[in-house]
């Protein structure tokens, strides 16, 4: 990561989190993942390790985004056979999530509170519950509590900064509307590049979450499926504490209750 997208200080996911609190009305986020596949030519004598589930060939890129549309973070380059929840679990993002080394900042307090809650990614259900990494309540969870659905709104709200992200690059890179003609490592740079430039080109983008879409026919650029796996006690926790956040005085905000 360091010889494409820096790492961000510890002082860089603080701005994040505030960013995504006082633009998207998400606490303590330090950004929002999401992975697509591209799609390429069958590589030679590959296989079924690039063969997905809509099939055709890809590879992945797995992204970590800002509030402002910003990657952060890419892994690029996994098998277009694996799943959301596959890819992250063998990610550096995920290695360096879990041993610390990501430079993230200590627990703080919820706005407006003194209840401390980790700082999080946000991502969707494909992907695991960790300490820090939020998911949905499951549909099933949710038919009978409001509290729930408030906290899958929000949860929604912040995610599709992700999705407009991946929208802005396929309307910038028209390589993503169509098949990548090169080889598995070729592709990898080229995807790299693109969000390195990307980031150039757009240092601080502006889009409405509700207009920016990922163009008609891209054919280049499709979503990764999976199942989230197992939780932890301490998982399950901190997504109740966010729960409960957003349905207070403190961290409620005017407008969920018609979303939900």
């Amino acid at each position: 990561m360091a010889e494409t997208i820096p790492t961000p200080s510890k002082e860089d996911w603080q701005r994040i989190a505030n960013e995504y609190w006082t633009q998207w009305n998400f606490p303590n986020c330090i950004g929002t993942l999401d992975g697509k596949h591209v799609v390429i030519e069958a590589p030679a004598n590959s296989g079924s390790l690039y063969f997905n589930y809509k099939k055709t060939f890809s590879v992945v890129l797995l992204a970590l985004v800002d509030a402002n549309y910003r990657f952060v973070w890419v892994d690029v380059g996994s098998y277009g056979k694996n799943s959301d929840s596959g890819i992250f679990k063998n990610s550096n993002l995920c290695k360096y999530l879990e041993d610390e080394q990501l430079n993230v900042p200590e627990d703080a307090a919820l706005p407006g509170t003194d209840v401390l809650a980790p700082y999080v990614i946000v991502g969707d259900e494909a992907f695991p519950l960790k300490r820090n990494l939020m998911r949905p309540y499951p549909g099933s969870q949710t038919e009978h509590n409001v509290e729930k659905r408030i906290f899958n709104y929000r949860l929604s709200r912040a995610r599709r900064i992700v999705e407009c992200t991946f929208g802005i690059l396929a309307q910038t890179f028209r390589i993503y509307l169509r098949k990548l003609k090169a080889t598995p490592d070729n592709a990898n740079a080229i995807i790299t590049t693109t969000c390195i430039l990307h980031n150039l080109i757009h240092p601080n983008a502006v889009a409405l979450p509700d207009t920016v879409d990922m163009p008609p026919n891209t054919v280049g650029l499709r979503p990764v499926r999976g199942r989230g796996g197992n939780a932890t006690r301490e998982a399950f926790g901190v997504r109740e504490i966010l729960k409960d956040h957003f349905s207070s005085p403190a961290g409620s905000v005017a407008w969920q209750n018609d979303k939900i």
